[in-house]
């Protein structure tokens, strides 16, 4: 299979868009998360996402399908919250290995089909990598600043658990995304270095932070060059930002970064900002007209989309940015 890396230099790559969007439309309900296995389960589990992998893999795989058919070069494996740290909300700690091996699977199956019928388009696996519901950087409790609720090292460890299963299931890339607090995500990128030395592999890893505010920070509190220069010392294959702001939002701070940055830049926006019912009401006209500007100042290599965004979104970002040439690096 040609090299990624080939790949980004003579064109703009395309990755998918939210699963989490998509897997609304099921309108799935306890029992469907539940299925058969976990019928019988003491705690509620709907809402628990990455369960569909193994309780509805039919639905996952067919999402996958259709973000591929809509044009996407890359699907990201439906692991956002498949730390240990995340799973405790649910009291799964002891599935992570399991949720993150099938979810990989899934979706390397579902690319391996389109790489056959194309081979010339061959077809990615990023195991998705959440910045899970803690962070190590700032205190959850106002009156005691100094309290963290998680520790880097804990952050690691699991880490690490999930970044094995996502391997051993076939990602191809990991994506390291929606990252609110740079400590975090350093936990992350230390963990895959362990895991590349210990089996003495070299994975490309994807780097997306979220800038949460007009200020231009995230959630930690770092500009974009900030975020760039903390992870810069790790060897990665693209930086870049998805989640929070709409495209439009996010052109300075993707202005920053590419003009900073010797890796590739990925950008995945959400469909516009949310309205007051939590929705996305950006069309995929819309969005790709945005995305279109990134692409017609030399700022991107990767495009995509984060929360309320669909195959049709997909497909209209595709045709758009595929007449432009990708960002030299």
């Amino acid at each position: 299979m040609k090299d990624i890396k080939e790949i980004l230099k003579e064109r703009i790559l395309i990755l998918d868009g939210a699963m989490g969007t998509m897997l609304q439309r099921y309108k799935f309900t306890e029992e469907d998360f539940r299925g058969e296995r976990f019928k019988d389960y003491e705690h509620p589990l709907q809402g628990n996402n990455d369960l569909l992998s193994l309780t509805q893999p039919e639905a996952i795989a067919e999402v996958h399908r259709k973000y591929f058919a809509a044009g996407a070069d890359i699907v990201e494996t439906n692991t956002f919250s498949g730390t240990t740290i995340a799973m405790a909300d649910y009291y799964m700690e002891d599935l992570v290995y399991e949720l993150n091996y099938e979810s990989a699977r899934i979706a390397k199956m579902v690319a391996d089909e389109f790489t056959q019928k194309e081979p010339n388009k061959p077809r990615f696996v990023a195991g998705s990598i959440g910045p899970t519901n803690k962070t190590a950087s700032m205190s959850p409790d106002v009156n005691d600043p100094g309290y963290r609720a998680v520790s880097f090292d804990e952050l690691r460890i699991a880490y690490k658990q999930q970044v094995e299963a996502l391997l051993d299931g076939g990602s191809d890339i990991l994506l390291v995304e929606t990252i609110f607090d740079t400590l975090n995500a350093k936990a992350a990128l230390f963990a895959i270095e362990e895991v590349k030395e210990e089996r003495n592999i070299e994975v490309p890893i994807m780097v997306s932070g979220t800038i949460t505010d007009a200020s231009g920070r995230t959630l930690s509190g770092q500009t974009a060059e900030a975020f760039l220069i903390s992870i810069c010392h790790i060897p990665i294959l693209s930086v870049g930002f998805n989640c929070a702001l709409g495209a439009n939002q996010l052109v300075p701070h993707l202005e920053v970064i590419a003009s900073k940055s010797e890796h590739a830049v990925s950008a995945h926006p959400n469909a516009g900002l949310p309205n007051a019912f939590g929705e996305y009401d950006e069309t995929p006209e819309q969005m790709a007209e945005q995305i279109k500007e990134y692409a017609e100042k030399g700022l991107v290599n990767i495009v995509g989309g984060c929360c309320g965004t669909t195959p049709e979104h997909i497909t209209a970002i595709a045709e758009v940015v595929g007449n432009f040439a990708p960002r030299q690096f």
